[in-house]
């Protein structure tokens, strides 16, 4: 599978981005290897936070919330998915998959750094393939929090917000990535962070996987994806360890979501679930340092 890897240097010097990288390799599905970055801060001996960012951010995204967990005597492992980040990025639109993303999130995280125990905090895609891997291997995982993210089956049909981004993502002529991570936010950014978000694609040939993501949202029943994540929804449904939803209040995409995952998930009943007032679809973004105060208050209780 070819590949690209982004420069270091285009790394150099991001604003409130002090954290040492770290690598593994994964096999990329066509007897090659494919790097994943990944950022591990915190006690190792501590109980685990996995922060899982989606599209087309990468985990840039954590990192007001990384020394707040960090202060807490949390470990935080918050990788970039394949694609995005730090992480190799395949050239071809057709490497990319669900499955394939939630394979290769699975050999980094289980195979290569043997995590257990985890809180997975998923938002936007880092949802969907992170609760895919809850599905699948519950063992693994010890709570969950949901932010602004969902699980699709493609039995209830997109809402016009995501199907407007699907159609934008499809056609506009220059795929901006700090435009597109500001455009979510509650709050613009200032342009250093916004350029903090260019700095993975340094052209359009490293933005494969971002112009390909949107496509992947199962929104039809039959599609793999919904198939594989309805098989997810039969342990979800069945899941009693503790489970918190922290949506923001300014999301038209997932706005709804987390009644559904109350409704539906054992585990989230008599749980302070919470709405993060004034933050945008990526509320890590606006309201980093508030939902993270919320996890650990949340994991202390």
């Amino acid at each position: 599978m070819e590949s690209l890897r982004t420069p270091d240097e285009r790394f150099a010097n991001l604003p409130g981005y002090p954290f040492a990288p770290n690598y593994v390799e994964v096999d990329d599905g066509e007897g090659g290897a494919l790097r994943v970055h990944y950022l591990d801060e915190g006690p190792r001996d501590g109980r685990t936070v996995l922060c899982l960012h989606g599209e087309p951010s990468w985990s840039y995204l954590y990192r007001t919330m990384v020394p707040v967990f960090s202060a807490a005597g949390l470990r935080t492992v918050a990788p970039d998915l394949i694609g995005f980040g730090r992480s190799d990025k395949p050239v071809k639109r057709s490497d990319y998959t669900y499955a394939r993303h939630v394979e290769w999130m699975r050999a980094a995280l289980f195979d290569n750094l043997a995590l257990s125990d985890l809180t997975l905090v998923g938002q936007d895609w880092g949802g969907l393939i992170g609760l895919r891997l809850v599905g699948e291997h519950p063992d693994r995982f010890a709570r969950v929090v949901t932010a602004n993210t969902f699980l699709p089956t493609g039995e209830t049909p997109p809402g016009q917000a995501f199907l407007n981004w699907q159609h934008f993502s499809q056609t506009v002529e220059d795929f901006d990535v700090g435009f597109i991570v500001s455009s979510g936010c509650a709050t613009t950014p200032a342009d250093e962070i916004a350029a903090a978000y260019r700095a993975p694609f340094p052209d359009d040939s490293y933005k494969a996987g971002a112009r390909q993501f949107p496509l992947l949202v199962p929104t039809q029943p039959d599609d793999p994806g919904a198939i594989a994540n309805r098989e997810s929804w039969k342990t979800l449904h069945a899941w009693t360890k503790p489970w918190l939803t922290a949506f923001s209040d300014s999301d038209p995409i997932t706005r709804g979501g987390d009644a559904v995952f109350q409704r539906e998930i054992p585990g989230c009943k008599g749980q302070p679930h919470t709405t993060i007032v004034g933050g945008g679809h990526f509320l890590q973004e606006d309201k980093g340092e508030e939902l993270a105060q919320t996890i650990v208050a949340w994991l202390s209780d």
